[in-house]
Formats: C-alpha cells, sequence, structure tokens
C-alpha cells in the first residue's frame, strides 16, 4: 500500500467518523437518540472550570482597564506583546501634568509664589507617576500574567482534553446505537467488538479530563496568592501617593501659606491640615475624654489671658526657620500668647526649647 492509498483511507476513515457523530448529535437533540450521561462529580468539575474561565477574563480585563484606561494604549500593548516585542515607553497622565506644572512654573518664575508652588506640585504628580507606573508592572508581572497564563495554557488544554471526551462519547453512543439495530449475528458481533473499543476509549478519556479539571482547585489557590500580590501591590502605591501629597501640603503650608489658604478664606500664614478643616471653621467646641479641639473661641481666651495652656500636636511640623518650633504629632508642649504675635500662631515650649507653632496643628488641653 502506497502512501496516497493510505492516506486516502484515513481520510475516508475520519470522514465516516465524522459523520457517524454528526448524526448521533443531531439525534440526540431531536430526542430520536440516548445520550450518555457524565457523572455527577465530573459534570461538577466542568462547571467549575467553565466558572473559573469566565470570570478569570472577566477580572483580568477590567483589571487591565483599571490600571491602563487609555483603549488606544492597551490595543497597542496588545500588539506588541502578540509580536513579542516591547512596547515603547510612554509618559503617563500624572507624569505629563506635572511636567506642565513644572513648565509653568519656571516660565512664572520660581521666586514667585505662585511659580514655585506649581514646581512642587509638578514634582509630586511626576513621583506620583513614577509610582503608577509601578504599579502597573507589579500588577502585571504578578498577577495579570499568571491569569493570562491560565486562560492561554491550562484552559485550553483543558478544553481541548473536553472536546475530545465529548467526541468519545459520540462516538460510543454511535456503537451502542448500531449494535441496537444490528441484526445478523455477525453484525452484532462486530458492532459489541466495537462498543467494548469506544467504551474503553470513552473511560480513559473522561479519567484524563477528570485529572486536569481537578486542578482547578491548585489553580485557585495560585490565583488567591496572586491577589494577595496585587492587593500589596496597590496599598504600596496608595500609601506612597498618600504620603507625597502629605509632603506637599506641609511644604505648600510652610512656604506658601498666604496664598495656601487664600481659598480657605483665612487671612493668615498658618497651614490648615484637611482633617482639621471643619473643626477650626466652627465655632463650636468639640470635646472628647477631656481634649478640646481648637476653636477661635478657645484662642481667644488664651490669647486675651496672660497663662499658659497644655496641647497635644495634632501632626508633624518642621520649623521653617529658627523663630519657630519644630512638633511631633502626639507630643503634649505648653503654649502661650505673645502680645504682638499673628494671630494664628502661639508659643511654644518644650523644655528649654521655644518657638512660634501654628495653632491648627494643636490639640488645647483641659
Amino acid at each position: 500500500m502506497n502512501i496516497m492509498d493510505f492516506n486516502m483511507k484515513k481520510l475516508a476513515a475520519d470522514a465516516g467518523t465524522f459523520l457517524s457523530r454528526a448524526v448521533q448529535f443531531t439525534e440526540e437533540k431531536l430526542g430520536q437518540a440516548e445520550k450518555t450521561e457524565l457523572d455527577a462529580h465530573l459534570e461538577n468539575l466542568l462547571s467549575k472550570a467553565e466558572c473559573t474561565k469566565i470570570w478569570t477574563e472577566k477580572i483580568m480585563k477590567q483589571t487591565e482597564v483599571l490600571l491602563q484606561p487609555n483603549p488606544n494604549a492597551r490595543i497597542e500593548e496588545f500588539v506588541y506583546e502578540k509580536l513579542d516585542r516591547k512596547a515603547p515607553s510612554r509618559i503617563n497622565n500624572p507624569e505629563l501634568l506635572g511636567q506642565y506644572m513644572i513648565d509653568a512654573g519656571t516660565e512664572f518664575g520660581p521666586g514667585t509664589a505662585y511659580g514655585n508652588a506649581l514646581i512642587k506640585c509638578g514634582e509630586t504628580q511626576k513621583r506620583i507617576g513614577t509610582a503608577d507606573r509601578e504599579l502597573i508592572q507589579t500588577s502585571a508581572l504578578n498577577f495579570l500574567t499568571p491569569l493570562r497564563n491560565f486562560i492561554e495554557g491550562d484552559y485550553k488544554t483543558i478544553a481541548k482534553e473536553r472536546k475530545l471526551l465529548q467526541n468519545k462519547r459520540l462516538d460510543l453512543d454511535a456503537a451502542k446505537t448500531r449494535l441496537k439495530k444490528a441484526k445478523a449475528a455477525e453484525t452484532r458481533s462486530s458492532s459489541e467488538q466495537e462498543l467494548r473499543i469506544t467504551q474503553s476509549e470513552f473511560d480513559r478519556q473522561a479519567e484524563i479530563t477528570r485529572l486536569l479539571l481537578e486542578g482547578i482547585s491548585s489553580t485557585h489557590a495560585h490565583h488567591l496568592r496572586c491577589l494577595n500580590d496585587f492587593v500589596e501591590a496597590q496599598m504600596t502605591y496608595y500609601a506612597q501617593c498618600y504620603q507625597y501629597m502629605l509632603d506637599l501640603q506641609k511644604q505648600l503650608g510652610r512656604c506658601f501659606p498666604s496664598s495656601y489658604l487664600s481659598n480657605n478664606n483665612q487671612t493668615s500664614g498658618t497651614p490648615v491640615p484637611s482633617s482639621l478643616a471643619n473643626a477650626v471653621g466652627s465655632p463650636a467646641v468639640a470635646s472628647t475624654s477631656g481634649i478640646v479641639i481648637t476653636s477661635p473661641s478657645n484662642l481667644n481666651d488664651l490669647k486675651e489671658s496672660s497663662g499658659s495652656r497644655k496641647a497635644r500636636v495634632l501632626y508633624d511640623y518642621d520649623a521653617a526657620n529658627s523663630t519657630e518650633l519644630s512638633l511631633l504629632a502626639d507630643e503634649v508642649i505648653t503654649v502661650f500668647s505673645v502680645v504682638g504675635m499673628d494671630s494664628d500662631w502661639l508659643m511654644g515650649e518644650r523644655g528649654n526649647q521655644k518657638g512660634k507653632v501654628p495653632i491648627t496643628y494643636l490639640e488645647l488641653l483641659n
């Protein structure tokens, strides 16, 4: 037998098998043929695998949207990935905003309050941009890549073996149908032999598929570790951003008090921590466990008296010059008023150290 004859016979056999499966599938759909049902355990594993695939795809795609909101940029990155080439570095939105602020501040003049503030804000935005880039890189490596590997690797193998199992089941049920229809003894013997073979092949494929599907539990455990890595990456990113903005707020409050506070209808040079904005702006006095939040009435009483009070420091404060006193959060110092001092400052005393302190960084104690 030459190669051509072999190939022709193989094609004829394949065509016959395909036709037999098609007939069996059609008759099952029409209710004209019986269907071998998979055992409940295997059905549950198949359902779990399908559910895992669907939700993994949704989580993966939405994470990509979260990390890169620009759809055009995502498409470009996808193309480069398929071409196995590195996508060109692209400036992100915080970095672009930061550069605009720095350029504007430079043109307005670094020596002006607004220009200097713009430069400081721009530098902070660029630092946030760098943190954003690190978040994307870390998340892509530790979270998105494992999820994508499952979809494009493990699940594809499962889907292939599942399809093969479906074909083996169709072959088995087609053999059962032919055995039922066999009348002659010779034909019946041949059909019985075919049924034994197809049953053996089906059982073997069912076992292979089951073993693969039972690995889904390990996949969930692996994805859980990846999820934890993603959460840690986000936690690091948001902590960095918070610290950057906190540092920027302190710089602006220390260096540009009047312009920084103008939008809050403040008239003097004391930085206002955002968490105290309501307390400072309210004439009411909020007290908890003997602590009185600083309000205008409390301050007026202190300024009109010649005595001193204890105060707890709310936030760290770095002295801008030798006339001020640096503060550490939660420490308790002595404060008192000095005639002629700016209305938003008090004199602070810690041991033998003395200097001006901003009142909105303090809580007066009873």
